[in-house]
């Protein structure tokens, strides 16, 4: 029985390793929305850097140009690099946790400089509905693909 191009996006693909497509593409849009909108700031603050850089916020903006460019190969090759989205979930994860949550319940969150941050990062839950979480499990924990 064939199935309409609207449904196809909801069934296993072969040629997405048994993902279904629209996972593929919410993912593909996450991996360009972090290399356009994040790699923009991230090179723009290395390359018209001046003076002696704080070794810490060095570290920050290089991680960051980095995975940005990883996040290109993201677009293309989606479920390869599914762990650099992991690691952003995990980071951003971490960062709510622990920076934004004590904050919030402290009644500080609201008027903070991590207000803004907090604003960008609990979209993060997006990108995680969508990831094609069986295939990360038997990839990434089990070693099957």
């Amino acid at each position: 029985m064939k199935t309409t191009s609207i449904t196809a996006l909801f069934c296993p693909a072969e040629k997405h390793k048994g993902v279904w497509p629209i996972k593929i593409y919410v993912m593909k849009l996450f991996f360009a929305l972090m290399f356009i909108m994040v790699a923009k700031d991230a090179w723009r603050v290395l390359i018209t850097h001046s003076g002696t850089w704080d070794p810490v916020v060095a570290v920050g903006w290089c991680s960051i140009a980095a995975y940005t460019v990883l996040a290109g190969f993201g677009i293309i090759h989606t479920l390869r690099m599914m762990p650099i989205m992991l690691f952003v979930y995990f980071y951003k994860g971490l960062w709510l946790f622990f920076v934004a949550l004590p904050l919030l319940s402290r009644g500080e969150l609201q008027g903070s400089t991590a207000e803004g941050w907090t604003q960008v990062f609990i979209w993060i839950f997006i990108p995680i509905i969508f990831t094609p979480w069986k295939y990360v499990f038997d990839t990434y924990v089990l070693g099957k693909n």
